[in-house]
């Protein structure tokens, strides 16, 4: 990345810079920023943090269909956008702290600092880092202030001028202010505060103040053989244990009462009394009240805040999809705008690309969706030429550079010896089903077989929009995907396939079909019921081309 290139960028952020930094709303964000270590709200903004951190940043272009293309390779706009932040892993950590500002208070800034060498260091810092010096801005950067000047459109900046990009989610009642869950929540955390002050004090005046204890004046304690004639005074022995419990809570004096032998008609003298109220519990409840409304206030599912509990596996799954969808790539996307607008489209204008507002930044968020079962389905999947080398990669965790090279690859078998192939790579015609394509009545057979498949996985859909995979905030858009693809959007785990009786009633005209092209019913059940099953869990659609590889069994060869 050239300086030149940074410099450009600048006179397109100048104008947002000046009017963000003296917006009435940062006593707010101020405000919001004192509740981060409150362990709620901490847990909120980690956990959208770290979400956000597992996504990828690229550069692309939107087609009709409304799909974004990558870049290719060496495509400027593809360059500039592995520059940003020095790279994968600077943007890794971008997207972290990014995720914080805007669960917080729904803004941050990106301080881009040009180097000597042609470089650029990149810096993200919170609203309160950021202020106005006069027709410029000034950043709190690694503790030392950085002057970023206004951009004049009259003149060049320069090239080692600091850039200031601002990135925050829009109010909707006011564009240019922030808007976050924590800013609307300040009420709740307020009272959250006093409330958890109000136990605090509780548990401390029931350490230093049960209450008074009532006594005979001159009531004193009995001497101890070691103590010889001397006596110690009541009082006294009260506060040394006092002062003992409080200094160590943990000791037997903060729990164990006090032995005292007195005169028999002394006894009904000593009394105890107690300011004890009835707000000590009601504080509690509305504490766990108040956090509970903190929790639905974010826009993450309030178990990620108030514990799983009961969930189970898949229902903790469900829920994970849930908060991306809702909690983190919407807040990926302020990101990649507010790179797309003051970032890549003026680079690209500046190098004279006449096409710069069709590129864009992308973000690819697919890592966060990856199943825990989904590297065993696709190994599976794979064996039976369902999938690809190269979507096995992908789902087992491994790049395209972990590509066996052409000398790593397993050495092919002799094609003249047909007995070293497995069945289906053999050059001699077997008598199985698939491999006597010319067949007429085979091809009826997949097509039969193909028509069964979509029928299945049509009524395996409906059947999915009426379990716990399809929340029912998302049953009104699901019922605009074809049935049949249901699957390969809502996670689904192998057992849940039999659980929720997706399948039930599938085959019902299998061995009609089986006896018409003279095939065995129980075994043609069981390739297309197999196959089902691992296209619903791995979320793969069905094509008519795997269905040759679903009917390659022995069992299936056609009667004589």
């Amino acid at each position: 990345m050239t300086r030149e290139l940074v410099s450009t960028a600048a006179r397109y952020t100048a104008r947002t810079a000046k009017t963000s930094a003296k917006t009435q709303s940062r006593s707010d964000q101020t405000k919001a920023w004192s509740f981060y270590r409150t362990p709620e709200v901490r847990s909120f903004a980690n956990w959208v943090a770290n979400a956000m951190s597992g996504a990828r940043l690229y550069a692309g272009r939107r087609r009709p269909d409304g799909v974004i293309e990558p870049a290719p390779a060496g495509h400027p706009a593809a360059r500039i956008v592995a520059e940003i932040a020095g790279g994968q892993d600077g943007q890794a950590q971008l997207l972290r702290e990014y995720g914080r500002h805007l669960a917080v208070a729904g803004e941050g800034w990106t301080v881009i600092r040009p180097r000597e060498d042609g470089g650029a260091d990149w810096h993200v810092v919170s609203v309160l880092e950021i202020s106005s010096r006069g027709a410029g801005l000034e950043a709190t950067v690694d503790g030392k202030q950085l002057a970023i000047p206004a951009v004049d459109d009259d003149g060049p900046p320069s090239d080692l001028d600091p850039v200031a990009i601002r990135v925050w989610d829009p109010s909707p009642e006011k564009h240019m202010e922030a808007d976050s869950p924590v800013l609307g929540s300040l009420n709740e955390l307020e009272e959250l505060r006093l409330l958890g002050a109000a136990v605090r004090a509780v548990t401390l005046s029931r350490l230093t103040g049960r209450g008074v204890l009532v006594v005979p004046k001159g009531t004193r304690f009995p001497t101890s053989p070691a103590q010889g004639d001397a006596e110690d005074d009541l009082i006294d022995v009260f506060m040394q244990v006092a002062e003992t419990a409080i200094r160590e809570p943990d000791s037997a004096a903060a729990t164990v009462p006090i032995l005292l032998e007195v005169p028999a008609e002394m006894v009904g003298s000593i009394q105890r009394l107690t300011f004890e109220s009835d707000f000590d519990e009601l504080a509690i409840k509305l504490r766990e009240e108040n956090i509970r409304r903190f929790a639905t206030a974010a826009d993450i599912p309030a178990e990620f805040l108030l514990g799983l509990g009961d969930v189970n596996h898949w229902g903790a799954w469900t829920l994970t999809q849930e908060a991306i969808q809702l909690g983190i790539e919407p807040r990926l996307a302020v990101v990649a705008h507010a790179y797309t607008e003051h970032w890549l489209r003026p680079l690209l204008e500046s190098e004279g690309e006449t096409d710069a507002t069709e590129w864009l930044v992308g973000v690819d968020s697919s890592q966060l969706r990856v199943r825990a079962n989904r590297s065993q389905t696709a190994l599976e999947v794979f064996d039976r030429g369902v999938i690809g080398a190269r979507a096995l990669r992908r789902e087992t965790g491994f790049d395209e550079s972990d590509a066996p090279s052409t000398e790593e690859q397993r050495p092919v078998p002799d094609s003249t010896n047909s007995a070293d192939l497995p069945v289906d790579e053999s050059t001699s015609e077997p008598d199985t089903l698939p491999a006597s394509a010319g067949d007429p009545r085979h091809e009826g057979v997949l097509a039969a077989a193909d028509g069964l498949i979509w029928a299945a996985l049509s009524a395996a859909g409906r059947k999915l929009e009426r379990t716990p995979a399809c929340p029912r905030s998302e049953r009104a858009r699901a019922r605009e995907i074809a049935p049949a693809c249901l699957h390969t959007l809502l996670p689904v785990e192998a057992g849940q396939v039999e659980q929720w009786k997706l399948l039930d009633g599938a085959w019902a005209r299998v061995p009609e079909i089986a006896t018409r092209y003279g095939l065995d019913p129980e075994c043609l059940t069981a390739a297309l019921d197999d196959y089902c099953r691992e296209l619903i869990a791995a979320g793969i659609p069905h094509s008519f081309e795997q269905t040759t590889g679903v009917l390659r069994t022995p069992c299936l060869a056609l009667a004589s």
